[in-house]
């Protein structure tokens, strides 16, 4: 019985210290994400010489709060017909990413095999609302804000807390995902 109260204290104590250390990089990283916010809003109303937005926001049916910026470099009108991903599927995936600024940080192309499997709903946010709005054979420009991507967390020397992230993807296939019987 009296392991309860020191396990209740420990969990408080890693709390309280969780919170200070977002506290921290609130502050310590406050230019950064000034920066990071500042240019994901640009880009949110960013036009090209014809006046038309760059981005489309792309909000997901689960959350009407969040959204992704994306900007398709294929015709989609090609593949309306192909298969979307759901949240649960398997895909291969190629990739790049990159900071706001033009850093890479990542991509597929660095691994033995190009080609990233991934279970969809096992990566960010972000990466979730784009392969569920993408069909296999799109490629697209991904901007994902810090929310929707490591938020507060330090992830690496390069993906710093509150780091807007930006993605260049192709969904290549959904392995294991059926056709559906067109009558």
């Amino acid at each position: 019985m009296k392991k309860l109260p020191v396990f209740l204290l420990i969990c408080l104590l890693v709390g309280i210290i969780s919170c200070k250390e977002s506290e921290n990089y609130w502050t310590q990283y406050e230019e950064w994400r000034d920066t990071n916010d500042a240019w994901f809003i640009e880009q949110l109303g960013a036009k090209d010489a014809d006046g038309n937005p760059v981005y489309t926001k792309v909000v997901p049916s689960w959350d009407r709060s969040i959204y992704v910026l994306m900007k398709y470099y294929n015709d989609t009108s090609l593949n309306r017909d192909a298969q979307s991903p759901y949240q649960t599927s398997t895909v291969d995936v190629i990739y790049k990413g990159m900071l706001y600024n033009g850093t890479p940080f990542d991509s597929s192309y660095l691994k033995t095999d190009s080609i990233f499997r991934t279970q969809v709903d096992d990566n960010i946010k972000g990466w979730i609302v784009a392969l569920e709005q993408m069909k296999v054979g799109d490629s697209c420009r991904v901007i994902i804000p810090q929310t929707l991507g490591y938020g507060a967390q330090l992830v690496s020397s390069l993906i710093l807390p509150y780091t807007t992230l930006v993605f260049d993807m192709k969904l290549v296939a959904i392995p294991g995902l059926e056709k559906p019987v067109h009558e």
